[in-house]
């Protein structure tokens, strides 16, 4: 580091000079280095090595007297004594020079049992320390050579005691000097003693003097950060960072250096401090030398303490992160493990401490313990502060549904919301009222504050669990043992009654689901299910193209009204394009074309258990079974990803799911196969057409699964040919604020 010039050191045929001007009046470290070498001339190449070399042959100069004993010595207690000090004493000075009555909370970190003790113990080299500065101070003794017998007068000592011990020196003396100043006017011994010190005289020139003292407690300020970092290091775990790992070899290399230049600043303090009692009043205006002086100082500790700092934080990180991999690797132990209840895994996964309440009650808003869901069947929430209303309008209802029968075996279990957080990104108000929008808004138990969850908990739920931001819903049974890794899916298609909701529960379930429109439409609007127990005829159809619901409409009520059956229509929107959706429903009610839903929640609903269907299925391994009911749920899947759709059903049996393409030509082409709805029925004969239709134009299958889904199969066979599709990168953007939330594609 390099800085400029002010004048020539003090040694041969130079008169020392009381107030120690000498440090920085060339270079803070050529100063240093030209002391060494004396009256020495370099030459040019010595010239261009002398900033470079500076910090390395001081380095070697204080390393020569390091001579450590191997007496070890926890200096903490007594650095938080001298920081109190410190900082009491600056703020004496605020005080005195300000007029400021302010009134703040001392920490008391330094009354410990121990501490009386440890002071005694080096009590000794303390107020050598101070004799040594004070003596050298008055006498003029140039910064660097008092710095150095400071050094071998603590050579025995570790690295951080070395400053604490400089530090406790001095503050010894400017604590008693601003002691002083605080009570002299009301005692009198305080008062006897302040006139030896001059006090009263240099209280009365406080205008000329506020310079000086607001450069010397900015020093003195990073003097005090420098060494709470330097301090920092020897009370790292050695078990997670040792002196021979990079982060921590790295960091203690910088650690002489920034002790030399704290106990070198100490002096110069010192040196400010010990000119105010020895100068008459004339000279109490701080010079040139001396502001510039104490401010290159303090901008050069500021520089090593943010390189401490930024060496501390590695450390520091380099520790999280050893100690999460160690978290983390304990905590899939655990679920490996057989328990009797499922105490220890919901401790490890929420909150292992007994301090506090980690969860609260839905029904009640309380805080309450883990202890409310010991040996209970628990599913775990997991999600973002961004899951939407309509999932837990849905979720709410289901689970009040549950509710209301507590003692039927389907409503044995408990809901607990985890929300998962970025903790990279920093906690703002928004963020704390969305959360507390959702904690009030939720029934079941939810933990108390996202930054319960620790880290490694989070990186076990996305790496294990595969969360990627979308919810899931993981059961844990009673021993706390995985019982499906995503549960959501089974609690969108069945409810309640996918309880216990294990995988082989999932299996069963499904054995028992055929084709029909009970499956796909469940009780989500209980008008269809009534017209599918009166035998109705019913079209669903879906899309975004409002021209072609016109069409649609109006030719499959003229084919109704030809054949004469009972026709229903109605129009379950499309899984994405909220927007979209709203305006083809606004011109089906202005247009009275059919029957739709005005709720885009039920829209959603219908959506989302569609695509559970097939996300069931991923998770079972089974995407690719060749059951008509599969091939049906792929085929309504991709026709929502092409365009338009529709459904025929016989009641509750669904005769055909066709694409737009190809179900509009078959109604318009009604008067080519009218003649075999008297032979076949309606839905035969309009099925066999339309068979005709769709082997000729063969419409693309086409899925996609965004990376949020978690699970993304490996690869899929096309519902229509059977044949394994080509996996293709989309980036996707619709346009559109209004796509449906919480959608799996």
């Amino acid at each position: 580091m390099t800085s400029m010039a002010l004048r020539t050191i003090p040694g041969a045929n130079q008169p020392p000079i009381k107030s120690d001007r000498s440090m920085l009046t060339m270079s803070d470290d050529n100063v240093m280095l030209r002391q060494i070498q004396g009256t020495h001339a370099p030459s040019g190449r010595d010239r261009s090595m002398l900033t470079m070399s500076d910090d390395n042959v001081m380095l070697r100069q204080i390393q020569g007297t390091h001579a450590p004993s191997g007496r070890e010595v926890d200096v903490k207690p007594l650095f938080h004594l001298v920081e109190d000090i410190l900082d009491r004493a600056t703020l004496q000075v605020d005080t005195i020079f300000l007029g400021s009555q302010a009134k703040r909370e001392i920490e008391e970190k330094a009354h410990q049992a121990n501490l009386v003790a440890m002071v005694d113990s080096l009590i000794y080299i303390i107020d050598r320390i101070s004799s040594e500065i004070s003596y050298k101070a008055l006498g003029g003794s140039d910064a660097h050579q008092t710095t150095l017998a400071i050094f071998n007068l603590v050579s025995e000592f570790s690295w951080d005691a070395k400053l604490v011990l400089a530090l406790a020196a001095f503050a010894m003396n400017y604590g008693e000097f601003w002691l002083l100043a605080q009570i002299y006017t009301t005692n009198q011994l305080a008062k006897s003693m302040a006139i030896l010190r001059q006090l009263p005289s240099i209280l009365e020139h406080t205008g000329p003097l506020k310079p000086k003292f607001d450069a010397l407690n900015n020093l003195i300020k990073v003097m005090v950060d420098v060494t709470r970092c330097v301090v920092a290091f020897p009370d790292l775990p050695p078990n997670y960072i040792s002196q021979d790992d990079p982060a921590l070899t790295a960091a203690l290399a910088h650690v002489p250096t920034a002790v030399y230049w704290t106990i070198r600043s100490v002096v110069a303090c010192a040196a400010q401090i010990t000119s105010l009692t020895s100068l008459s009043h004339e000279m109490y205006s701080i010079s040139t030398t001396e502001a510039w002086e104490l401010s290159t100082l303090a901008h050069k500790l500021k520089n090593i303490h943010e390189h401490l700092k930024k060496q501390l934080d590695i450390c520091y990180q380099y520790i999280d992160d050893k100690r999460n991999i160690e978290a983390y690797q304990m905590l899939k132990n655990l679920f490996e493990t057989i328990h009797i209840d499922n105490m220890k895994v919901l401790r490890a996964l929420i909150y292992a401490r007994d301090d506090l309440l980690p969860l609260v009650d839905g029904s009640t808003k309380k805080r309450v313990s883990l202890d409310v869901l010991r040996r209970r069947n628990v599913l775990l929430l997991i999600s973002g502060l961004n899951i939407s209303s309509d999932q837990l309008s849905i979720l709410e209802q289901i689970y009040n549904d549950s509710r209301l029968h507590p003692t039927r075996q389907e409503s044995q279990y408990e809901v607990v919301w985890i929300p998962v957080v970025d903790r990279s990104i920093q906690w703002t108000d928004a963020m704390q009222n969305q959360f507390e929008t959702l904690q009030l808004s939720m029934p079941w138990y939810t933990v108390h504050h996202p930054t319960l969850i620790e880290k490694h908990v989070i990186r076990f739920i996305r790496e294990d669990w595969h969360f990627k931001n979308k919810p899931i819903l993981v059961v844990l049974d009673p021993q706390g043992k995985v019982a499906c890794p995503n549960a959501i899916h089974m609690m969108w298609i069945w409810g309640s009654n996918a309880f216990p909701f294990t995988t082989h529960r999932e299996e069963l379930l499904w054995r028992e689901e055929t084709w029909r429109l009970e499956l796909f439409l469940d009780a989500i609007d209980p008008l269809i299910l009534n017209w599918a127990k009166e035998g109705k005829y019913i079209f669903f159809y879906g899309g975004d193209d409002v021209e072609w619901v016109r069409k649609f409409t109006n030719t499959a009520r003229n084919v109704a009204q030809m054949t004469r059956i009972p026709l229903e229509m109605a129009y379950v929107g499309k899984s994405s394009k909220r927007e979209a959706v709203r305006r083809v429903t606004a011109t089906i009610n202005i247009e009275k074309l059919s029957y739709c839903w005005q709720d885009p929640t039920m829209v959603w609903f219908f959506w989302i258990r569609l695509e559970s269907m097939l996300f069931s299925k991923i998770q079972l391994g089974r995407a690719d079974d060749q059951d008509p009911m599969m091939q049906e749920i792929k085929k309504l899947l991709s026709y929502d990803k092409m365009g338009s759709w529709a459904i025929l059903c016989k009641g509750s049996n669904a005769v055909v799911n066709g694409h737009g393409t190809t179900v509009l030509p078959a109604l318009l082409e009604y008067d080519m196969w009218k003649d075999q709805v008297a032979v076949k029925g309606f839905e035969l004969a309009f099925k066999d057409h339309h068979s005709k239709l769709h082997d000729i134009a063969q419409p693309c299958c086409r899925f996609e699964f965004p990376m949020a889904v978690g699970r993304i199969p490996e690869g899929m066979k096309c519902p229509e040919c059977n044949r394994m599709m080509e996996k293709h990168i989309t980036f996707l953007c619709c346009h559109d604020d209004g796509t449906v939330p919480g959608s799996i594609f």
